[in-house]
């Protein structure tokens, strides 16, 4: 027997089943990441077609049988549609969602991932700091959340406070001079690493905060591409339209 449920989140996804229903992937703050059916979403005038798009955020009404999800009905809270209007920021909000559907799972607790998807997607629409920062800022907090910090108040190796120059994403993180010494590692700057600790400590409402250095901003989307490459071993799809190899 089916059981009603009101969820929160966000459709990370959207993928045609038949000729007219829809199945779509939804973060939710009650019971993680999910998957529901929307039958008849493509027929003419169903009103569950402009809902079931990725980007919506609202509460959705869930009939949960025994093996699936299906939508009952939904109200909408943002839909993101200026973010929707420039193709840029569609490539960017799609390569969120797709990196959050890859570490989310179902009956977990992601409402910390939940919180950090819904205001990168305003900042994105905002526009006030660059797409590249976004995106670091992003990839750091998430994979954080997902317990891959990268380790930036101390020498990964012995512990030091001290002299913190390099980072090793081999090693998970910043590497004091010394140590830096006996194995291949990026330069850091100063600054970035002020900015990796900020964004590793500071909660999700503060993180859209700042702008960085030019300079800063490479060195970030470097220490990115390097960190994901090392701990995250999946191909996602949606970086071929950013042309960004990890």
């Amino acid at each position: 027997m089916s059981q009603e449920v009101t969820v929160t989140g966000m459709i990370l996804s959207a993928g045609s089943v038949g000729d007219y229903d829809m199945r779509i992937v939804i973060l939710t703050k009650e019971r993680g990441r999910i998957s529901s059916f929307a039958r008849g979403a493509k027929r003419l005038n169903n009103p569950f077609g402009a809902i079931c798009q990725p980007f919506t955020f609202g509460e959705f009404i869930l009939y949960e049988g025994r093996t699936a999800y299906n939508l009952k009905n939904a109200k909408v809270m943002n839909y993101f549609s200026r973010l929707k209007q420039d193709l840029e920021l569609i490539y960017y909000g799609s390569y969120f969602c797709e990196f959050a559907s890859y570490l989310t799972r179902e009956n977990s607790d992601e409402l910390h991932i939940l919180k950090l998807l819904y205001q990168t997607m305003r900042i994105l629409e905002k526009g006030t700091i660059p797409l590249v920062l976004v995106r670091s800022i992003y990839e750091i907090k998430l994979l954080a959340f997902y317990g891959y910090g990268m380790e930036s108040f101390r020498c990964i190796r012995c512990g030091s406070k001290e002299n913190l120059n390099y980072f090793n994403s081999r090693a998970g993180g910043a590497l004091c001079s010394r140590c830096a010494q006996s194995e291949k590692s990026l330069l850091l700057g100063e600054s970035t690493l002020y900015t990796i600790q900020y964004i590793i400590s500071s909660p999700v409402e503060k993180l859209f905060t700042f702008t960085v250095s030019s300079q800063v901003m490479r060195q970030l989307k470097e220490i990115c591409s390097d960190f994901i490459h090392e701990y995250i071993d999946y191909k996602f799809k949606s970086l071929d339209f950013l042309d960004i190899k990890y």
